[in-house]
């Protein structure tokens, strides 16, 4: 694959930016990348100060976390053929204004029903900025080597990104009110509108994707439902509702298949999975920030409600697993000259599958130091296998395909965050409900109150008169506990999840190259 193949199909632009613009494009747009990674994680920081303000059910506090994502992975595909269509750059702008204004409006909201419709707009403008991204980045750097760091860089944001979310939702925090982690989408994208129309280049694609607006509610009817039923399974009492929503979801998602195969002009060419190597490193992608954003759903909690951490503090607690999150992705680079790609990528799984055992193993005891190794090495497994993941992906299929191929790694990466919280996040929060035990002196509305959530249970004891000082002892050292083994039981299953897709990576991502490479992959 030329680069003069790769830039006659993608670009069509009559001359290449120069080198210093190339690299000052991609600085600018690392801003609307890493708000989007910050703000997957950054709620997640401040699910404390929003169960006291806001007062949400467990159910409603999961949404408020996961509609972001989820309304994000199921636009990603149809925003990104309107890209292909209309221009990826002004796709790209539009998205961030809508975006920084919803963002404003989100930090006033006065109760979790406005904040989860907040978070839902804030969705359909992520959508609109992601899919551009590594299409522009594609777009402008030709060159193999050059485009391989510079998704690098991409990919670092990505995750780097994930992990500062909550650093900055720490500083914020101690600082201000939680309506401050929303508006640090304003300055953020400041850059990028005032810049990106001078160094970023237009671009569309010359065969773009139909817009079909039946395949984009089978893939929104596709993504919502699955969640949904993932959810309901933990929380009612009856399994009926949620097996019959996830069952739409995967009819809608086969129905969504059989009409792009049928297209003659499909909005996602779904042929490209038959590709082993593709679809092998989309799964990477997935399972790595999967594991990713469920540690951190935890972990964030954990720091702040179990340890007794200031949220500043707890920011700094987990800087270190930043620093191995960009680091390693960054090392991955070189790394491909003298390894196997397969290698190098199953070697950031089974990181972070090692990651998860550390907690299995010493979980139970809330330990923060066996806490603070996990999260660092996970962030080394994550930054390690995600960055090769997303060039993988790119590097399998012809030119011609690379936006369709950006949209779907895109998507895969959101899907993985929604189900790192929907999944682990529900079982968690099942976990912890059924085993809580509340003292008999509260009472019913208060023990319901501790049972939705951990932050619940550290609100009921704030509002406890002192005559009551033992049972909130007791309330609060049972939540813990029970919080705590909610952890060991996700853990496990997220070494599950990794050991399998450590055994699906070795036999499809053989035999392979990665164009300006050395090694096979």
């Amino acid at each position: 694959m030329s680069s003069q193949n790769i830039k006659a199909t993608l670009d069509h632009e009559p001359t290449a930016p120069t080198y210093a613009k190339r690299w000052a494009a991609l600085v600018v747009l690392m801003f609307p990348v890493l708000l989007i990674s910050v703000d997957n994680t950054v709620l997640s920081f401040a699910v404390p100060a929003l169960s006291s303000a806001l007062a949400p059910s467990s159910n409603q506090l999961l949404w408020i976390i996961d509609i972001y994502p989820l309304v994000l992975a199921g636009l990603l595909v149809p925003m990104g053929s309107l890209g292909d269509r209309f221009g990826r750059r002004k796709m790209l702008l539009l998205g961030s204004t809508g975006f920084a204004a919803v963002s404003a409006a989100a930090a006033f909201a006065t109760n979790a029903e406005q904040l989860i419709a907040a978070r839902a707009l804030l969705g359909i403008f992520g959508a609109m900025l992601m899919p551009a991204t590594l299409s522009l980045i594609r777009n402008i750097f030709t060159d193999a080597n050059e485009r391989r760091k510079a998704i690098a860089i991409w990919a670092a944001a990505f995750s780097g990104g994930a992990a500062l979310g909550p650093i900055v939702g720490g500083f914020l925090l101690e600082h201000f009110w939680w309506g401050s982690v929303f508006l640090l989408a304003v300055p953020m994208l400041l850059p990028l509108l005032i810049l990106g129309p001078v160094l970023i280049p237009e671009s569309r694609d010359p065969k773009p994707g139909s817009v079909d607006p039946i395949s984009i509610v089978l893939v929104i009817l596709t993504l919502l439902p699955i969640v949904f039923g993932i959810k309901d399974l933990t929380q009612a009492s009856s399994p009926l509702l949620g097996i019959a929503t996830i069952a739409l979801g995967i009819v809608c998602g086969i129905a969504f298949t059989f009409r792009q195969l049928k297209r003659s002009n499909p909005m996602l060419d779904v042929k490209l999975f038959r590709n082993p190597v593709f679809s092998g490193a989309l799964l990477v992608n997935l399972l790595s920030i999967f594991a990713f954003v469920g540690f951190i759903y935890f972990l964030s909690q954990h720091l702040q409600l179990v340890a007794g951490f200031t949220p500043m503090m707890a920011g700094v607690l987990m800087l270190p697993g930043l620093a191995m999150t960009v680091g390693a992705g960054l090392l991955a680079v070189p790394l491909v000259r003298k390894f196997k790609i397969s290698t190098i990528m199953i070697v950031g799984l089974a990181l972070s599958t090692s990651a998860y055992v550390i907690v299995l193993i010493f979980g139970k005891s809330g330990s923060v130091i066996a806490l603070m190794v996990a999260f660092a090495v996970l962030g080394a497994g994550v930054g390690m296998a995600e960055t090769l993941s997303n060039d993988l992906a790119l590097s399998a299929v012809p030119a011609s395909k690379a936006g369709a191929a950006s949209a779907i790694s895109e998507t895969s990466y959101e899907v993985g965050s929604v189900l790192g919280t929907a999944v682990l996040g529900s079982i968690l929060n099942a976990v912890y409900t059924r085993n809580l035990r509340v003292p008999g002196s509260l009472s019913a509305e208060q023990a319901d109150a501790a049972r939705q959530t951990l932050g619940g249970a550290h609100e009921v004891v704030a509002e406890l008169p002192a005559a009551k000082a033992a049972a909130g002892e007791q309330l609060l050292a049972s939540a813990s506990s029970a919080f705590d083994a909610g952890v060991v039981i996700t853990s496990a299953i997220a070494v599950a999840l990794t050991l399998i897709t450590i055994f699906i990576i070795s036999k499809t991502i053989r035999g392979a190259r990665l164009p300006g490479a050395n090694e096979t992959i």
